[in-house]
């Protein structure tokens, strides 16, 4: 595919030799962007773990300081009795039945899925579909809970849930890039500082092996790991 004279541009002013601090990368990655829409700014995070280890495939969730700057579309699955809590806190999508129906169907236009722990064993069959889009409700990331409305209102908040992958990076969206700086770095810093406490005991060597930041369809800079 033929570059762009925009990323052209913007590859220019970017020294792929240097590393960045956080504060540095979270300014010139807006000055680096090649796109005309309120793109996401993204971080990326290899870790000096083995996913392929139970006890080192990360996971987790983290409550960024000043949001993503995206609404997120929640779906709420529970029984009745809880259904005008859900709805109280911001849900929206609230119900049980005819929405296992829908995603069984394909329909996957949300963003969390949020279930109470009385209805997993109904939902269960749908792991397939919203497993691989990383949709599937799960104690560890609070989006199987019995506190319907508390857990709405972290996800409305800001709240992002993350994963390792296979080849051991953690992929997240710290904010837009309409952003200023600043808001962008102590995102970044805050899911950084999370993933340092989840550092799992049989960790050896070099934790935060490398991080870079990028917005949407845009070059991508690397930051220097002792910033962080």
């Amino acid at each position: 595919m033929a570059i762009t004279k925009r990323r052209k541009e913007a590859e220019a002013k970017i020294d792929k030799n240097k590393l960045y601090s956080l504060s540095e990368a979270a300014g010139i990655v807006k000055s680096v962007n090649c796109t005309k829409f309120d793109s996401s700014v993204d971080i990326h995070v290899r870790l000096g773990v083995d996913p392929k280890k139970a006890d080192q495939a990360i996971r987790g969730t983290v409550t960024l300081p000043h949001g993503t700057g995206k609404t997120k579309k929640v779906l709420v699955l529970c029984p009745a009795d809880k259904e005008a809590e859900a709805k109280a806190a911001g849900a929206d999508f609230v119900g049980l039945d005819e929405f296992v129906q829908k995603i069984e169907s394909g329909w996957t236009d949300i963003d969390v899925v949020i279930a109470t722990p009385s209805v997993m064993p109904k939902i269960g069959k749908l792991g397939k579909i919203l497993g691989p889009r990383n949709l599937m409700p799960n104690p560890k990331t609070g989006t199987v809970t019995n506190d319907i409305a508390n857990a709405v209102k972290e996800v409305k908040g800001g709240k992002i849930a993350f994963k390792i992958d296979k080849a051991g990076i953690i992929h997240a969206s710290i904010g837009r890039i309409s952003f200023e700086p600043v808001k962008l770095a102590e995102n970044a810093g805050e899911l950084i500082q999370t993933l340092i406490r989840l550092k799992p005991a049989t960790a050896k060597g070099t934790y935060i092996k490398a991080v870079s930041m990028a917005s949407t369809m845009s070059p991508g800079l690397q930051v220097d790991t002792k910033s962080v």
